[in-house]
């Protein structure tokens, strides 16, 4: 069930709005997970779709949370951004379309990849990585 654009007003902060439901983007070295290392996993602020699990979370260095792949493919969605003077990979959440950030063809090994991924759209629940996945 999809929710309203006031209903996402009253249930998400100022910051996880902007940039869920507006594309914003918070200021790198900001975000409450840039610089978590806890075990557990990350899931849409806005509906809860599960999307990365933390041992596939890495310091990119970059002041984002930064994973080299999603936990299921089809949680998320890819779309060409040509935004701002670049062509970028935009990553939104494939249930509720929220904007989460970008991919990037930089990452580590096995993917190669690096989801630079906003703290304002996720939330994090802890536990162990190997009871969280199936």
């Amino acid at each position: 069930m999809k929710k309203t654009d006031q209903e996402y007003k009253q249930s998400l902060s100022d910051i996880e709005y902007r940039v869920t439901r507006e594309a914003a983007t918070e200021r790198p070295f900001s975000g409450k997970y840039w610089d978590h290392w806890d075990q557990g996993k990350y899931s849409c602020v806005c509906c809860g779709t599960l999307l990365f699990l933390s041992n596939t979370k890495f310091d990119a260095g970059c002041g984002w949370p930064s994973y080299n792949a999603p936990e299921q493919a089809a949680a998320i969605k890819e779309i060409k951004d040509a935004s701002h003077g670049m062509i970028r990979t935009e990553v939104r959440c494939s249930h509720c379309d929220a904007h989460l950030g970008h991919v990037f063809d930089d990452g580590p090994m096995p993917t190669g990849l690096r989801y630079c991924i906003n703290s304002a759209s996720l939330s994090f629940e802890p536990g162990d990585n190997a009871k969280l996945t199936k």
